[in-house]
């Protein structure tokens, strides 16, 4: 009987603590305040607010995928030795490319602060890269590398109000222009590209600029010393277009190169540049421990003294468009190029581009590797720019 009294106590025991505790309030955590990203349209489309800052980050880039075929001078064919016969025969030059570009900005009591990074990651064969080599060891050829993937860092600066530094490409050709909206627009090469900068931009606000930078350069052409190479220009931009020059110093070898451009909007469907280029070469060709290839160096990298290039735009609707340049430089190094670019749909364009080379008297054949006089190519490109 004292067990069963037990018994029952202990049950009623039970239910009354579950009773008690089903009524209490049951207590729920209250959830973290969503914290979504914000548009900033300071800086131009595409531009979102990093969560928890004030800085500003846009994110794009491209794929490419480029066809060439044709002489290799012309840039766009390639060659390759048949595997059978031995053939020294014509290929397909072809690169896909996947571009990915990060720009960044945020306001600051010393005005805006900017940075811009572009790093291309590259699969394609290169003009020689299909030819056999001789095998000394083995007493036999050995087939060419092929195709080969390649990864560059080509923009990567930091800008605060007016001074950059960091990875960016020589004002020598930034600051005044690229040489047309061509593919190949250095069938007769206007000035080196990559180079660590230290730089200072002045906007007057009244259409006026001006750049002052100092450069490391690249390859055979980085500086030597301490001394840097030196570039600087000036510009003048309206509404009918503008007018621009830079001159630069090559410190390695003391040489002096300079650039004049005139660009003219003539409608608003139709657009023409034209720009001339002058550098001394006297030691680029005697007198020195290393003699650049050519006589070229940092940024006189066209033939003799003098070189010009000359083009334009036309759109013939908001799809399509023609584009044209052509150069010639001292040494009878004479280039044209042209292309049509159709934007088949928002972000992707189709361009299809014929090149011609014809290799002077003087040094382009070494720049090139042309085999030939006379070189003619083309190249269809697809890309899709986000």
């Amino acid at each position: 009987m004292n067990i069963k009294s037990l018994l029952l106590g202990s049950a009623a025991a039970l239910i009354a603590v579950s009773g008690a505790r089903a009524a209490d309030a049951v207590v729920v955590a209250e959830p973290e305040p969503a914290e979504y990203v914000k548009i900033c349209d300071v800086y131009g489309a595409g531009y979102f607010y990093i969560p928890g800052t004030e800085t500003c980050l846009r994110i794009g880039g491209y794929v490419r995928y480029d066809i060439g075929a044709g002489d290799i001078g012309s840039f766009d064919g390639a060659r390759a030795t048949d595997v059978k016969s031995g053939k020294d025969q014509g290929t397909w030059k072809k690169n896909a490319r996947f571009a990915l570009k990060t720009w960044t900005g945020q306001e600051t009591e010393l005005g805006t602060l900017k940075t811009y990074t572009e790093t291309r990651f590259n699969f394609g064969n290169s003009r020689d890269s299909g030819r056999a080599s001789y095998d000394l060891v083995n007493d036999r050829y050995v087939a060419g590398a092929g195709a080969g993937g390649s990864v560059s860092l080509n923009f990567a600066w930091i800008q605060l109000g007016g001074l950059r530094v960091g990875k960016d490409e020589s004002a020598f050709d930034t600051f005044i222009g690229y040489a047309g909206n061509v593919i190949q627009d250095t069938l007769v090469p206007y000035g080196g590209f990559d180079t660590n900068v230290v730089q200072y931009y002045f906007d007057a606000g009244n259409g006026f600029s001006a750049v002052v930078s100092l450069e490391e350069g690249y390859g055979a052409y980085t500086i030597d010393s301490y001394v840097p190479h030196v570039v600087g220009g000036v510009k003048w931009t309206q509404g009918w277009g503008a007018i621009t020059g830079v001159v630069a110093y090559d410190s390695n070898y003391e040489e002096v190169a300079g650039k004049v451009r005139l660009d003219v909007n003539v409608s608003s469907a139709l657009s023409l540049f034209l720009m001339g280029g002058y550098g001394s070469d006297s030691n680029y060709t005697d007198g020195s421990y290393f003699l650049p290839a050519g006589g070229r160096g940092m940024y006189k990298q066209w033939s003799g003294n003098w070189a010009v290039w000359g083009g334009g735009s036309y759109k013939f609707n908001e799809k399509t468009s023609f584009n044209a340049q052509v150069s010639y430089d001292e040494g009878k190094n004479l280039g044209v190029a042209a292309n049509i670019a159709y934007d088949v749909v928002p972000g992707f364009t189709v361009t299809a581009e014929v090149d011609y080379l014809n290799v002077g008297n003087d040094t382009v054949s070494n720049w090139t590797h042309a085999e030939k006089k006379s070189n003619i190519g083309g190249i269809l490109r697809f890309q899709r720019s986000f």
